[in-house]
């Protein structure tokens, strides 16, 4: 047997080597500015939006940091969230306090196209990440991106692209918009109809309305007498929920006119029933059904919120645990390292698959185009959809040559 000799060279060396790895994990550690790994969300808690943002993102984030294990890098995750009462003053003021006082590392959604608008510029003054999942606005990869902003569930352009080409498809060749008026309704309602029209159909007309409208008689009045085979909803929540509900009243679809819910979510769907909402046509970028994996974490939701999570939910939940997993990559939560680590890091998580930021910002994954179930065709609560199409991610958002983002290298 040979001896090993542990002569006075091994233990200094070994020695040596045990003080490198000490400074190497304390080096390490104190990358973490302040002890905390500290991200936060803005959303409508109260409004609208509360029902399809609201409790549910906040509470998708917190599971993102649970699933994570509540640490990394050895120091605590802590989700902080404020609401924004959809007032864009309200969200920029909230952005700037968390980035100067309470040292928030990123903010990781912010329902709503124009507070988003508003708190973008802040994150992007502070030099801190955002993601957003909520907002539709392609202006969030276009004319106001930045190197630290990321688009992460949809977009109005993602949403044009496949409801618009597959109705016209159908013979659904003339539109009218019932269009929410701020910029995620005039961005859904210019792009939807831009499709429409490359695809071979005409917009016949749209009238705008304010957001939290509780009266839509004149808006559907003014859409059955145009005539148009397509009545677009371009907006959401509450406002989505009652122009449906009137739009049945007023009889447009018992008249032949097909309506769209362009902004749709399965909360909608829960709110109208299936006797109301059967036939629609809604893109999301997820589905609490669609396997096994995503029922699982999806019962575990419902059990917080009792509800089942709609894609701004689930792209809240992708967009938190992707950042955790870039901090870890990263070794630090330096926002130039940590962002260099997410555009690297593919998405990868229960809902979205093989994700990747392109160099505008977008997070770039298939889309779903599905048709809300007749009400005999739903075997259980929560069971809306079916699936009509799959949109591959290089088909579904705005193709980099069409980029208005001065990022893009042409």
């Amino acid at each position: 047997m040979r001896q090993i000799d542990f002569g006075a060279g091994y233990f200094a060396t070994a020695l040596a080597s045990l003080f490198f790895c000490t400074a190497s994990a304390h080096a390490q550690t104190a990358q973490i500015s302040d002890g905390v790994v500290r991200v936060g969300v803005i959303e409508d808690m109260s409004g609208v939006y509360a029902d399809i943002t609201g409790k549910g993102a906040v509470t998708a984030a917190q599971m993102a940091a649970e699933d994570f294990g509540g640490k990394v890098l050895g120091m605590p995750i802590e989700v902080v969230f404020a609401d924004h009462q959809n007032k864009p003053d309200i969200a920029a003021n909230a952005a700037r306090k968390w980035f100067d006082t309470d040292k928030v590392d990123a903010i990781l959604d912010v329902a709503s196209s124009s507070p988003a608008l508003a708190v973008l510029e802040i994150a992007k003054e502070k030099k801190k990440i955002i993601t957003l999942s909520s907002p539709g606005s392609t202006r969030i990869t276009n004319e106001v991106c930045g190197p630290y902003v990321v688009h992460w569930a949809y977009d109005t352009f993602a949403i044009a692209n496949s409801t618009g080409k597959a109705l016209v498809s159908q013979g659904f060749d003339t539109w009218y918009f019932v269009t929410a008026d701020y910029a995620f309704g005039q961005g859904l309602e210019k792009d939807t109809g831009d499709v429409v029209k490359a695809s071979g159909g005409k917009v016949a007309g749209a009238t705008k309305h304010p957001v939290g409208t509780a009266d839509f008689a004149s808006v559907l009045l003014q859409a059955q007498s145009s005539k148009a085979k397509v009545v677009a909803l371009a907006n959401a929540g509450g406002d989505t929920i009652n122009s449906i509900k009137q739009a049945a009243e007023f009889g447009l679809t018992a008249g032949g006119q097909k309506l769209s819910a362009l902004a749709g979510f399965i909360n909608d769907v829960h709110g109208l029933g299936l006797k109301e909402a059967q036939g629609l046509t809604i893109t999301e970028a997820s589905y609490w059904d669609m396997n096994d994996e995503t029922r699982k974490w999806s019962k575990r939701f419902y059990g917080k919120v009792n509800a089942m999570p709609n894609m701004l939910q689930t792209g809240t939940y992708s967009s938190v645990l992707h950042y955790l997993k870039a901090v870890q990559a990263a070794g630090t939560d330096s926002t130039e390292e940590v962002m260099k680590k997410m555009r690297e890091l593919p998405v990868d998580d229960v809902f979205y698959r093989n994700g990747k930021i392109r160099e505008d910002g977008r997070m770039v994954h298939d889309m779903y185009l599905f048709e809300v179930k007749k009400p005999a065709e739903s075997t259980a609560p929560w069971d809306y959809y079916k699936l009509l199409a799959t949109i591959p991610a290089d088909q579904a958002f705005q193709p980099l040559a069409q980029s208005r983002c001065p990022l893009v290298k042409k």
